[in-house]
């Protein structure tokens, strides 16, 4: 059992708790200013001793940044470049000059809903805050995972900034076309994102031998993404490969398009036959043609969304549309093209009508007489 001793120093009495680890090692912590609190805590070792969460003060003195380094390192390997460009981001900007000097046991709660309000205050969008506070909060729960914390005290913050979701540009088929014809020799490389949703990265990443146009199919299996000015090549965000359908007036335009290369090379190769660079955000060929067609502003990626919309108002279901866009579920896809889907409530409440009509159910109700039983 722990044992509870006062002692003076030169501001007073204070208390020390002497007490054995689970390992049956003595140990103590002092500085409590009255004999409740030092109970107290003797209290809690006992109970987490016996329930097994004990964890010993001095696993907690470790700093951020000693573990915060550890982390890094492992998330170079488990993540993709550009997932793991924004992570170090994160850290080194906003994690690490706040939190890098702090042992892991001096985090808490309260002080990390005041470091998300001071990141919002200093004009900070919201997910630059989010993604912060998600390196803090994972570097945490790694500490709690090697056992040096018996919780973490990052989880549970309220104050985290909502992101706004940014309002999407989709294309009609005129519109694409209008595009398509002003973007020069890149018209094909602007049907095929439009038309079959493919990422910038997976679409630049295409090869011959990914197309089976016999069949009006293409796979998509590397994702080409540039970070930092380098580009680098894996697999697709889901680490999936997919087959998309080819429309077939696309069919024949990209036959020709790779018509005299062999199966290895890229359909949509850049200069000297390396992969295409993403455009230029404000002097680039796809800003000039979007200038140039009239269409509204918007990105390669906007692309996608158009092939989403212009899916759902072909009448493509859900979950198909999921399998074309990549997506991990069709639950994502709904979510994240939910306004896609908000005139087909009214589609479903007029064809409720017809077919309660043709039920003929409307004339129980138009021959009955008030008062009877079908009113009752």
């Amino acid at each position: 059992m722990a044992t509870i001793e006062p002692y003076e120093t030169k501001s007073g009495k204070r208390y020390r708790v002497r007490y054995r680890t689970p390992d049956h090692k003595q140990t103590d912590k002092r500085g409590f200013r009255t004999k409740r609190d030092a109970e107290m805590f003797a209290a809690t070792v006992e109970v987490e001793k016996m329930t097994g969460s004990y964890v010993a003060p001095a696993l907690g003195r470790i700093t951020v940044s000693e573990l915060g380094a550890d982390w890094l390192e492992r998330k170079q390997v488990d993540v993709k470049p550009s997932t793991y460009n924004s992570l170090e981001t994160a850290w080194r900007v906003h994690v690490q000059p706040r939190w890098g000097r702090t042992r892991i046991a001096d985090v808490d709660l309260d002080a990390v809903e005041r470091w998300i309000t001071e990141l919002v205050r200093a004009g900070k969008g919201a997910t630059v805050v989010i993604r912060a506070y998600g390196v803090l909060a994972s570097i945490m729960d790694g500490a709690v995972k090697a056992k040096r914390l018996a919780s973490n005290p990052a989880r549970g913050v309220e104050n985290l900034p909502r992101k706004q979701r940014k309002q999407r540009v989709y294309l009609t088929h005129e519109q694409v076309q209008a595009l398509a014809e002003k973007s020069g020799h890149h018209d094909v490389l602007v049907y095929l994102l439009a038309y079959c949703g493919l990422r910038w990265g997976e679409a630049i990443a295409l090869r011959v031998e990914h197309l089976d146009l016999l069949r009006r199919r293409l796979t998509v299996v590397d994702n080409a993404v540039q970070v930092n000015g380098e580009l680098h090549v894996g697999t697709p965000k889901s680490h999936v490969h997919r087959t998309v359908p080819v429309p077939p007036f696309l069919v024949e335009m990209l036959a020709q398009q790779c018509e005299g290369r062999s199966r290895g090379d890229l359909v949509f190769p850049g200069r000297g036959g390396g992969h295409l660079l993403r455009p230029v955000s404000f002097t680039g060929w796809f800003t000039k043609a979007v200038e140039r067609s009239g269409v509204p502003r918007l990105t390669p990626h906007d692309l996608r969304h158009t092939a989403a919309s212009l899916g759902v108002s072909a009448g493509v279901n859900v979950k198909a549309l999921q399998r074309i866009l990549g997506h991990a579920s069709a639950a994502m896809t709904l979510d994240t093209y939910a306004d896609l889907f908000d005139d087909d409530l009214e589609a479903v409440g007029t064809a409720l009508d017809a077919a309660r009509a043709r039920a003929s159910v409307g004339k129980v109700w138009a021959e009955a007489p008030v008062g009877s039983a079908v009113w009752a």
